[in-house]
């Protein structure tokens, strides 16, 4: 499972009120806890006024690079802005853009930036109508953006479709709706990632963390290559090793014993 860190996100009031201040410290310490928890890549959202977006984007890169050579997930729904970020050259490294989706030209924006090249990008099945609450249509949408990224020599391998997970508070087969995605999307293309913010599931409903550990097991089950999560939530991260274990992707459970011995499932370390 690739996880994608959630918590340097302005989204947070305690990352707004950072942001806002420039606290520094409080940033770096979110980069190196989910470093220390397994992250894979750290999403960095200002998700500020559009006009202060640049310039929070730029400091929180240069906070995260500070303390971890963990790559990053620049993230904005400002393609414009996503690409200027790519084009001056403010991440070090190759990480992940998040994100693009079928409204206006943001594939065409943002692909030809990163095509042949290790930067990996995340994909919206959503369009100019926003998220269909049909899933034969949230596939059409992921086909599209697959066609495109072939078309402009974004490797597939590179690309992680989002089916927009939803909130089982509004939407009752919310969970079926996600496993059918994910199952409908690697048919049409095996080697695409398939991605999800798994807490959204849990919108507005009593004791979340029940309802994103079975919709992060349901999923694992269906095919789940990627996770916007919280990697320090020691709950999510049991259930993935434990069902990356059953499901035999974590062959006699070494990664499982591993993250035991190491405080990342089960007690934490004192």
């Amino acid at each position: 499972m690739i996880i994608i860190g959630e918590k340097i996100n302005g989204a947070i009031p305690s990352v707004k009120e950072a942001i806002a201040n420039r606290d520094a410290e409080l940033i770096r310490q979110r980069a190196i806890a989910q470093t220390e928890a397994g992250a894979h890549y750290i999403d960095c959202a200002p998700s500020t006024a559009p006009e202060l977006e640049y310039d929070a984007m730029v400091w929180l890169i240069e906070q995260i690079q500070a303390v971890t050579d963990t790559p990053i997930c620049i993230d904005s729904p400002n393609a414009k802005l996503l690409a200027r970020i790519l084009e001056e050259g403010h991440v070090k490294k190759p990480g992940m853009v998040n994100s693009v989706n079928e409204e206006g030209d943001k594939c065409e924006t943002i692909f030809p930036l990163i095509a042949g090249t290790e930067w990996n990008v995340l994909g919206l099945t959503c369009d100019q109508d926003g998220i269909p609450y049909v899933t034969d249509k949230k596939i059409e949408i992921a086909k599209s953006i697959i066609d495109k990224a072939d078309k402009y020599g974004v490797a597939r391998e590179n690309l992680h479709i989002d089916p927009c997970v939803m909130a089982l508070s509004t939407m009752a087969n919310a969970m079926e709706d996600f496993e059918n995605a994910i199952i409908g999307i690697h048919e049409y293309a095996p080697t695409v990632k398939v991605t999800g913010a798994i807490s959204n599931i849990s919108f507005e409903m009593p004791a979340r963390k029940y309802i994103n550990s079975n919709c992060m097991a349901y999923a694992i089950k269906a095919g789940l290559d990627s996770a916007i999560m919280d990697p320090c939530n020691v709950d999510i991260m049991s259930t993935i090793y434990a069902c990356e274990a059953l499901t035999m992707k974590d062959k006699s459970g070494r990664k499982y014993n591993r993250a035991y011995r190491k405080g990342l499932i089960g007690q934490k370390k004192k």
